[in-house]
Formats: C-alpha cells, sequence, structure tokens
C-alpha cells in the first residue's frame, strides 16, 4: 500500500536526496567525460533541493511510516545541519574533484545516499530504524573513503574505517538485542516507559545502553573508540573528511540524544557516569594528541575528537540537570551548528592549498600564507580562533555554554578539565596561525587561485561563525524548543 501523503511530506528531504542521487547514478554514463560538471551541479542541485524541503518537512510535525519516523522541532534541526553540511561539501569539491581527476556523478550520488542514511538517523525513533539509517550512511561513507583509488593512503583508509565501522555495528546490534530482551521492544517510547519500572532488568540494561553507546561513540569518535579517526581523516579525499567531520557526527549525536533522553530519560543513573568518563577521557586524548601533529588533517581529526568531549560534556550536563535538562541539549545544538561551520570551512581551505594529490598537507607547508594568500589567511586563521573558543567567533559562545550548562549541574571536575584542555588546545591552533603570519616559506609554491565554490563556502562559513556570536538569540531559542520536544 502507498505510504500516506503525511508521511510523504515527513520524509521529504530523504525522498529528494535519494531521488536525486538516483537520477544522477542513471545520467551520468551519458554525460562525456568533458561536461562532467553537468552532475556536479545536479548533484549540488539536489543537495539544495532536500535542504530547502527541509521546510516542507516542517510544517507537518508527527510520527511517519507507522511511528518508525518523528518529526519534531529536534528532527528539524538536525536536518538542517546535516543537509546544510552536505550542501557545503558540495558547493567546495569540484576544484578538488577536477584537480584530481575524479571528477565522476558517483561521487555525488553517494554524499547524497550517505546524507540520506544520516537524515534517517535524525528522525528515528526506533533502534532498528536508526540502524537502517547508520548502514545506509556507513556504507556510502565506506566507499567515499576510498574515492582516491589511485592513492595507497585512501585504500588504507576506507579498509580501517569499515572494518573498525563493522564491529562498531556489531556492538550496536548486541546492545539492540538486549534492551530488546530487557523491555520487549526497540521503541524509544516503549523503551522509557519499561524501563522506568523495571528494576529486575537494570544489570541488562546497562549492558545494553553500553554497547549501544560504543556504535554511537565509533561515529561520534569519543575515547576510547576514536583510533580510527586520524588515519581515516587523513587518508580520505578532504571534502570526504569534512563530511564525516561535520554531518556524520551531528548525525551520530541525534542518535545519541535521542536513547539517551527519549529511551533512558528516566533511568539517567544507567548512563550518566558512562557519559562523563568518555568526555573526560576524549578531551584528554584528543587534545594532548593534536599538540604533537605536525599534518594539518590529522591535527584536524583528533581536534574533532576533542571537539566530542566538549559535547559530551554538555550531554552529562543535561543527564546531571534532571528535569531542567533543556539548557544542556540545547547547548549540544548550538554547538554543532558553530562545530559544523568552523568543520566544513578549515577542511575546505585544506582542500584547496592541498595541491594535486594531497602534497602540501604539513602545517609548515601554510608558512607565509599570509602574504600569499591574505584572505584565505585570514579565513582559517578564524576558524582555528572559533575552534579554540576566543570571543567574538561562535565557538566562543559555544564553548560558554557548554560550561554554564555544567556549572549549573555543578558537574566541576568535568568543568576543569574542558578548562585545562582548552588551554592546551590553544598550541596547536595558534600555531597553525604563526606559521602562516610569522613563518617564511621555506620553498616557494603558487597557491591556486579561489574558485567560486571555494569562495562561496569560505563566506557562508566566516558570516555564520561572527552572525551566531553577535546573533545568537534565534539559534539558541530554536534549540531551546528542540531540546524541550525530545523529552
Amino acid at each position: 500500500m502507498f505510504p500516506p501523503l503525511q508521511d510523504m511530506y515527513r520524509i521529504a528531504p530523504e525522498l529528494v536526496a535519494c531521488f536525486f542521487g538516483m537520477l544522477i547514478m542513471v545520467v551520468d554514463p551519458f554525460v562525456p567525460r568533458a561536461h562532467k560538471e553537468a552532475t556536479a551541479n545536479l548533484g549540488l542541485l539536489g543537495a539544495l533541493a532536500a535542504l530547502a524541503s527541509i521546510l516542507l518537512m516542517a510544517r507537518h510535525p508527527g510520527a511517519a511510516m507507522r511511528g518508525l519516523l518523528f518529526v519534531d522541532s529536534f528532527s528539524v534541526f538536525l536536518h538542517l545541519i546535516i543537509f546544510g553540511a552536505a550542501a557545503l561539501v558540495l558547493l567546495a569539491s569540484d576544484d578538488y574533484l577536477k584537480r584530481e581527476g575524479i571528477l565522476q556523478g558517483e561521487f555525488y550520488a553517494l554524499v547524497l545516499f550517505a546524507t540520506c542514511g544520516m537524515g534517517i538517523m535524525a528522525s528515528a525513533t526506533e533502534l532498528m530504524t536508526v540502524f537502517v539509517g547508520l548502514e545506509i550512511s556507513s556504507i556510502a561513507s565506506y566507499i567515499l573513503a576510498c574515492y582516491r583509488r589511485a592513492a595507497l593512503k585512501s585504500h588504507e583508509s576506507a579498509m580501517k574505517y569499515f572494518l573498525l565501522g563493522s564491529f562498531a555495528t556489531a556492538f550496536f546490534l548486541y546492545g539492540v538485542a538486549m534492551v530488546y530482551g530487557a523491555t520487549g521492544s526497540t521503541s524509544l517510547a516503549v523503551i522509557r516507559a519499561v524501563a522506568a519500572h523495571s528494576a529486575g532488568h537494570q544489570v541488562l540494561l546497562t549492558l545494553g545502553f553500553g554497547m549501544l553507546f560504543v556504535g554511537m561513540a565509533f561515529k561520534i569518535a569519543t575515547a576510547p573508540f576514536q583510533v580510527w579517526t586520524p588515519d581515516v581523516y587523513e587518508g580520505a579525499p578532504t571534502p570526504v573528511t569534512a563530511l564525516l567531520a561535520s554531518g556524520s557526527k551531528a548525525a551520530a549525536f541525534a542518535v545519541l540524544l535521542r536513547i539517551v533522553f527519549t529511551a533512558f530519560g528516566d533511568a539517567s543513573g544507567t548512563w550518566f557516569w558512562i557519559i562523563w568518563t568518555s568526555a573526560a577521557l576524549t578531551m584528554v586524548v584528543g587534545n594532548f594528541a593534536a599538540v604533537v601533529q605536525s599534518n594539518i588533517k590529522r591535527m584536524l581529526a583528533y581536534s574533532s575528537i576533542a571537539h566530542a568531549g566538549y559535547l559530551l560534556v554538555a550531554v552529562a550536563a543535561a543527564g546531571a540537570a534532571g528535569e531542567s535538562s533543556d539548557a544542556g541539549i540545547a547547548a549540544v545544538l548550538f554547538y554543532l551548528v558553530a562545530y559544523v561551520l568552523m568543520k566544513v570551512g578549515a577542511f575546505t581551505i585544506v582542500s584547496h592549498l592541498g595541491g594535486t594529490g594531497e602534497q602540501r598537507l604539513a602545517i609548515e607547508d601554510y608558512a607565509g600564507l599570509a602574504t600569499r594568500q591574505p584572505v584565505t589567511a585570514a579565513c582559517l586563521a578564524l576558524y582555528m580562533l572559533s575552534l579554540l573558543g576566543l570571543p567574538l567567533t561562535a565557538g566562543f559562545l559555544g564553548k560558554l555554554y557548554i560550561f554554564q550548562a555544567a556549572l549549573d549541574a555543578r558537574l566541576i571536575w568535568l568543568v576543569v578539565i574542558m578548562a585545562l584542555t582548552t588551554v592546551v588546545g590553544a598550541f596547536y591552533y595558534l600555531r597553525v596561525i604563526w606559521v602562516m603570519y610569522f613563518r617564511e616559506a621555506q620553498q616557494e609554491w603558487t597557491a591556486a587561485p579561489l574558485t567560486p565554490g571555494v569562495a562561496a563556502v569560505m563566506l557562508l562559513t566566516v558570516v555564520g561563525i561572527l552572525a551566531l556570536f553577535f546573533l545568537p538569540g534565534p539559534l539558541m531559542t530554536f534549540a531551546m524548543q528542540s531540546a524541550a520536544s525530545l523529552r
């Protein structure tokens, strides 16, 4: 039987993304190699159309597909982040793919399919639906990670990502099985109702949540499940790295927040210390490992791990706050927006400056960039300052909201660890700025002129980072509404 029209509206972004992905796969073989830009434009059009269709989805809140998916403020918020990140990545990818000689329609189709899976994860209210979205996203991501077929590192990164991702998926499924055994359901709402009154199954529920967390921690890249991140981020094509660091992480946090606050909201004792410990470990491991990196993609990978730790601090704060958890959840959502802007912008510049074969990835290669491309250097400096969390940037307000939520929840030790590790982070972020502005280039090389796509992404991300500092109110209001709809 054909699904009701209301259901089609509620999954409009996924339908649009899949439609354009399949259209590209059908059309691409008939497009001459000299005109592959046509499929690139079609891919970008698909991402923008899916982003626009979120407005249609937002106008029809409620359950879809017999309760497997649910449209509320939270899912709309995450869809905007995920599909917005995908659109930015595709906008900046054209120049990179041309330079590497791998401009094919399949790249754009795979990105759209991966984004579709992330969207399903953001709306899922049932653990098996989460698994379906996770697999759609993961399979496309595995292929994208080795898209530079001529590069050995790309193959290595994809193999590590695939093997470790498969183990993480197995843990997630074992967690689903244990939760089902304890509650008799995989629906998040039913799990919450049963878990609140099933004292006899607390051990099984705790083990189940632990395994679910392992599966999500792999996607989020939190310690001790972060070991794949630097190798995969370094070996994957840089636009793919940008997608993994932004959209994929946002989708995984969407699932984690739904599991924690929808399914286990009345049983915070089951998961609080798991989140607390992982947050502390992740901040320490991410920041201290980033200090010794000389490759900028690996440094940004460890930076991504550290920021996952900051986000987990807000999750722990929301759990400790009990009924008044909205501020912590809203801090996660606000920070995710700022984080996506910072990471997509930074990886776009890394992609632009890397040259053919991604040869210029050492931080020392950026010496003298301020004199060769002052605008590019200024934008990268802004991203670094925002990642560090200095005033006048979205990163500052994002960290401030997390600090406030953690202090209100009296998580003093997590606040101390976050503050100290942020100081450690200052070393490697400021080192990039120092190299660009105060070091002379050891060898001369000419950076390629900015292409329209790269320039557009830089402009959008810079404006977004500054606008969120000076006008945070509307986004924070939306984040608070989204947090309230989660419980």
